[in-house]
């Protein structure tokens, strides 16, 4: 018979670290409760706080912008004044740049890859699955891979970075204050919020762009210091870069009557593009894959792609909107060619493993598909008179939204950018169909989606994690009452008189589960005839109905009700089917019911002592 011991003492061992875990961080607490008693019982001074992340994200993004802009005029030979993608392309700069870049990018990811192999946490993920935790070095990790990428003219956006950075550094700033989990997941969203606050100089889209992403949802309590960690961002940023507003449109726009029926078009058809370019990249990821070469020379010959597309379409490099405006970039053709070798470069770059996000590209992808489509109605409905500014706004808006996943984010970051009401209640029509498309027919945002093809079980920032804490091995009592299969019903009734216990677990002669043995079955009076000659392994029922250490509390609950029984054993493993402990149903309601009201508390702001943090 194999040794199955070390896999249980290594659970006890877990269990043990565990506890020895816990005792050192409570010393550590007590040791310095008076220095963060404020902190973490303020709210003042979670306002506070987070009014120092945004200055510090502010001032960093404000710091990224100026670094990306330098960095792509020494590589590209930009004159002074001009950005990437708005002049004629140097031949050579355009190839040997994006390859160059390419494959730096690739040689870097394969040696760190050694070094930390894990998958990088975003802000998303963290406030989801792990209560707002986040690796500030692999934060950093992202920040200059991303800022490499766009530098480099790959058609990715720097959103990606800032909001990693601005969340991964208000991360590590919670944890090193020991703050409670719900200021911590607080934290990320200050720090994304004042990074894309930062970013486009909208300290309202930068809010609700945390409330929507990175919170999951709007609350009072999180209103004062996201709102305020955004406020900072955008004022510090402002003293590196100006204060420049990048999708200004310059001028406002009418609309009337039938003009909001034209945008609820450009919405919904907004939709299904959104579609289309999150399907495109997952397209070109797997195209990558099945080439003959190393994965760490994929972002080299991806980078050929993109560059021999800018040879053509210049104002497919980089992020976007600092190409020449849509309204201004020439004809129908023009427009249609650019849109296309946008969606293309874009999924290209990040199929091919440049890193960034579709943020910016989805605002200038929208953008040239409302240009497009103010072309297609000044030309075939002149009568209507659609103003095509209004058009451009709407298709801006409707594509991010439903790539991005934050309507309400693309309605006020139009508002802010133009200070044209009317404006943003056009883009609201489109922003509601295209999303409502995208959730009917598709079901995620790109970054959800990007979750669903790694495996990450979320579709959301909706903090889940709490329940994957909540495990079969945390709930049981090891006190599990066993006998062996063999043990004779009467012998059984002597060891276990009526009443003094409900279920008991039967096992094998090699220790190992055979099944659940209701007692009163055992104290049935119809059992006396041959209770002498029974055993009790004829009685045992149940015998696949176990649970494992690491199933969460919803399993728990979801086996209970399924086997309709009032204990279940939990097994060592799968392969190891020797009894550790067990669980009762009612025990595990009460604690998933106590952790739902502790969630629910939390996301109400109330600050409650609940034993833990």
């Amino acid at each position: 018979m194999p040794d199955n011991s070390a896999s249980i003492d290594g659970v006890g061992e877990n269990a043990r670290a565990g506890s020895d875990s816990h005792a050192a961080l409570d010393a550590s607490a007590a040791t310095t409760m008076s220095d963060r008693w404020s902190v973490r019982n303020s709210v003042l001074a979670v306002v506070a706080l987070a009014c120092l992340v945004g200055g510090v994200v502010g001032l960093a993004v404000g710091a990224l912008h100026e670094a990306v802009l330098f960095l792509q005029a020494l590589a590209f030979g930009l004159p002074d004044g001009e950005k990437l993608g708005q002049g004629v392309p140097d031949l050579l700069r355009t190839l040997a740049v994006p390859v160059a870049g390419g494959l730096l990018l690739g040689i870097l990811a394969m040696l760190v890859r050694r070094w930390r192999p894990n998958d990088i946490v975003d802000a998303v993920e963290a406030n989801a699955l792990y209560g707002g935790k986040m690796s500030l070095i692999d934060s950093l990790r992202l920040t200059v891979t991303t800022t490499l990428s766009n530098a480099s003219g790959a058609s990715v956006g720097m959103e990606a970075a800032y909001t990693q950075a601005g969340a991964g550094l208000a991360s590590s700033l919670g944890q090193r204050l020991r703050l409670r989990r719900a200021d911590l997941r607080t934290m990320v969203g200050c720090g994304a919020a004042a990074a894309i606050a930062a970013a486009y100089h909208a300290p309202l889209a930068g809010a609700f762009y945390a409330f929507e992403l990175v919170l999951g949802g709007y609350t009072l309590a999180v209103l004062a210091p996201v709102g305020a960690a955004a406020v900072l961002g955008v004022a510090a940023s402002g003293l590196l870069t100006g204060g420049e507003v990048p999708l200004a449109l310059g001028r406002p726009v009418e609309i009337a009557g039938w003009d909001y029926a034209a945008c609820g078009v450009v919405g919904f058809l907004a939709g299904w593009l959104s579609i289309f370019a999150m399907q495109a990249v997952t397209v070109a990821e797997r195209g990558f894959k099945r080439l003959p070469v190393p994965r760490w020379m994929r972002p080299a010959v991806g980078g050929l792609m993109v560059g021999g597309l800018a040879l053509a379409v210049p104002a497919v490099m980089g992020s976007g909107p600092g190409a020449v405006p849509p309204e201004l970039a020439g004809g129908a053709l023009a427009l249609a060619l650019t849109l296309v070798a946008k969606i293309l470069a874009s999924a290209v770059s990040l199929g091919s493993g440049f890193r960034g996000g579709l943020f910016s590209a989805s605002l200038f992808i929208g953008g040239l598909f409302g240009g497009l489509l103010s072309v297609a109605t000044a030309s075939f409905l002149p009568e209507l008179g659609i103003d095509g500014g209004l058009l451009l706004l709407v298709g801006m808006g409707s594509v991010a939204a439903g790539v991005v996943g934050a309507p309400v984010t693309m309605v006020l970051l139009v508002l802010e950018t133009t200070q044209d009401l009317w404006a943003a209640s056009g883009v609201l029509i489109g922003v509601v169909l295209s999303t409502t498309v995208v959730r009917q027919a598709f079901g995620y945002s790109f970054a959800t989606w990007r979750f669903h093809l790694r495996g990450v079980p979320i579709r959301g920032a909706y903090d889940i994690g709490w329940l994957s804490e909540l495990t079969a091995f945390r709930l049981m009592r090891r006190d599990a009452k066993t006998v062996p299969a063999t043990l004779t019903v009467e012998a059984l009734r002597r060891l276990y008189p009526l009443g003094s216990t409900k279920t008991v677990f039967a096992v094998d002669e090699s220790g190992r589960y055979a099944g659940l043995i209701d007692m009163s079955q055992v104290h049935d009076p119809d059992q006396d005839a041959k209770a002498t000659e029974t055993p009790v392994g004829a009685l045992a029922s149940m015998a696949d109905a176990v649970l494992m250490p690491g199933d969460d509390a919803r399993t728990v609950l979801n086996r209970f009700g399924t086997a309709e029984v009032e204990a279940l054993p939990v097994l060592s493993s799968p392969t190891d089917r020797r009894i550790i402990g067990y669980v009762t149903e009612s025990f595990a309601l009460r604690r998933y019911s106590q952790a739902l009201e502790r969630q629910r508390g939390e996301d109400l702001g109330e600050r409650r002592l609940w034993g833990r943090d």
